[in-house]
């Protein structure tokens, strides 16, 4: 297979199957959508869907100084992490700029899984192994190893429930235990990208149809899709949730980005661009950057990443993600805007699309919070 070829998932066979339409992200083939995304969307809203993310990029990191060198490689505190437990962190550029978000679940000890986003993770892997130099402690490419399923939306509970005796109740958010779904050895997360209630299963490749199909059946009942990227995103959208590439980038610090929160200069010990995130911390109290705010359109127009907003005559900010919003009924968008037109409901905001100024309602994220 040559360089250029797509890379396809354990799924990739079931995906054309099921007459997924299929397209190329961050060099894997994957399923943009089955029949209508905003069905899928619904679904995952109101039931339950299905997602095949085994493109994400999984990296283990073990050893006796693995919390450490995580400590001096991420902004997180990720030694104080407990087993069986997740945080959401970063890893940046020793100047501040995000290279990924990632998700770190403490599996043991000395055993920490990196999830990063498919489109960084070699990335993500060249900067871990090489901030590992002088530390007792192993980074390991291990994205061949795993796919990754998830079922998310308010049925997910349920569905899982009836394929494992693993204590679901039990489980929090952003946590992960070992367990076995439909006879699969997998490790069961109660995380997600969607803003709903939901799971993600990591387990081998051989296993992948064997788990899907299983979570197929057990849904049948209670209105369970299978779901493709394309409402993956939206999801993530109406949930204020950022992606990297949009909202995320090696131009913006964690601070520039609204998310300075996952930044622990408390922690022990040096790491990768505290000095610079030190500055970008001090700089954001005395100079406001952008904020990330929500858009809600007017009028039926809707804005994409890069469109310009616009008041008084000016450019205050740039669209980072825009689509439909099934749960709303309108167009949404997330923006990066002069701190003095951030508060929700600013009037005379507008997007320039195509050369028209589109009036927008400012708006507090999430769009969608789900009723807990």
């Amino acid at each position: 297979m040559s360089s250029s070829e797509p890379r396809r998932t354990a799924l990739d066979a079931l995906h054309r199957s099921l007459g997924a339409t299929m397209t190329d992200f961050a060099g894997w083939d994957m399923p943009l959508r089955y029949g209508s995304e905003r069905d899928e969307h619904n679904a995952v809203r109101t039931k339950a869907g299905l997602f095949d993310l085994s493109h994400m990029g999984e990296i283990t990191v073990t050893g006796p100084q693995a919390g450490l060198l995580l400590n001096f490689a991420l902004v997180g505190n990720i030694a104080s992490v407990g087993v069986g437990r997740a945080r959401y962190t970063m890893i940046c550029q020793a100047d501040g700029g995000i290279l990924d978000d990632l998700i770190v679940y403490r599996l043991a000890d000395t055993e920490f899984m990196v999830v990063a986003n498919a489109s960084n993770a070699q990335v993500v892997l060249d900067a871990l192994t090489e901030r590992a130099a002088g530390f007792d402690a192993e980074v390991r490419d291990d994205r061949d190893a795993y796919a990754l399923i998830a079922v998310q939306g308010p049925e997910s509970p349920g569905i899982l429930a009836s394929l494992t005796d693993a204590d679901l109740d039990g489980l929090k958010y952003y946590a992960g235990l070992p367990g076995t779904v439909a006879g699969v050895p997998a490790l069961i997360a109660r995380t997600g990208y969607t803003g709903e209630d939901g799971f993600e299963l990591f387990v081998s490749p051989s296993d992948a149809e064997t788990l899907w199909q299983a979570l197929t059946k057990a849904g049948e009942g209670v209105g369970l899709v299978p779901c493709g990227l394309s409402c993956r995103d939206t999801l993530r959208l109406e949930a204020g949730m950022p992606l990297y590439g949009h909202e995320l980038s090696r131009e913006l610090t964690p601070f520039d980005a609204g998310l300075g929160r996952v930044v622990k200069f408390e922690k022990e010990g040096d790491f990768v661009g505290r000095e610079a995130l030190s500055e970008a911390a001090s700089r954001a109290v005395e100079n406001p950057p952008r904020v990330l705010v929500g858009l809600v359109a007017e009028g039926r127009r809707v804005p994409r990443a890069g469109y310009a907003v616009v008041a008084g005559g000016g450019v205050i900010g740039e669209v980072t993600s825009g689509a439909p919003s099934p749960t709303l009924g309108k167009p949404i968008a997330m923006a990066y805007v002069d701190a003095a037109h951030a508060a929700p409901g600013t009037a005379g905001v507008g997007v320039d699309i195509r050369g028209t100024h589109e009036p927008y309602e400012v708006v507090a994220l999430p769009f969608y919070k789900r009723q807990k």
